[in-house]
């Protein structure tokens, strides 16, 4: 299992500064999330972020001023450990990650493993994944999460034209 790495909390509803807004921006202009949608980088960034948190002890991704952590999960086939580097917030003591892959007509392979192996880590920290279905409490969520990451609303729109709903997994820290 994974080093524990400091998790950072982050909280939605808190003021970001400038340079964070303009980054968001950035990343979630039209241009950013076509790239991200890329073969070229599904096959480089995606990629590099397991190792260069690793590297780094959680302090530094791709995602640069977007807080990420290491999600580690158990292969649904194989049982082998996987890292994914993904985007979080709070919501109050829980963690939220949405299972985007930048709107692509797919889930990532991360989100069936948690949901077939439900114990999974973050950041080092033992967590249970559950999946949020009820539509209420998805809205919610969503409104949290375009706060943090506003490209969230454009994966939406790009996931549902392919026929495909966001999943949102609800971290619930393990008890020890």
């Amino acid at each position: 299992m994974a080093a524990t790495h400091p998790l950072p909390r982050v909280d939605p509803l808190a003021r970001q500064s400038a340079l964070y807004r303009l980054f968001v921006g950035f990343v979630s202009s039209r241009f950013m999330c076509r790239l991200s949608r890329t073969r070229l980088w599904s096959l480089v960034v995606w990629r590099i972020d397991p190792y260069l948190m690793r590297l780094t002890r959680g302090r530094l991704g791709t995602g640069l001023l977007l807080r990420t952590a290491l999600l580690e999960t158990r292969g649904a086939r194989t049982g082998r450990s996987r890292r994914n580097a993904v985007v979080y917030f709070h919501d109050d003591d829980e963690v939220i990650v949405i299972a985007s892959q930048a709107g692509r007509p797919e889930s990532p392979s991360w989100f069936y493993n948690a949901r077939a192996n439900p114990d999974v880590r973050l950041a080092g920290r033992s967590f249970r994944a559950q999946p949020v279905v009820d539509e209420t409490e998805r809205e919610r969520l969503w409104e949290l999460a375009d706060r943090v990451l506003p490209a969230f609303a454009r994966y939406r729109k790009t996931a549902a034209e392919a026929g495909r709903t966001i999943p949102i997994l609800r971290l619930v820290p393990a008890t020890a």
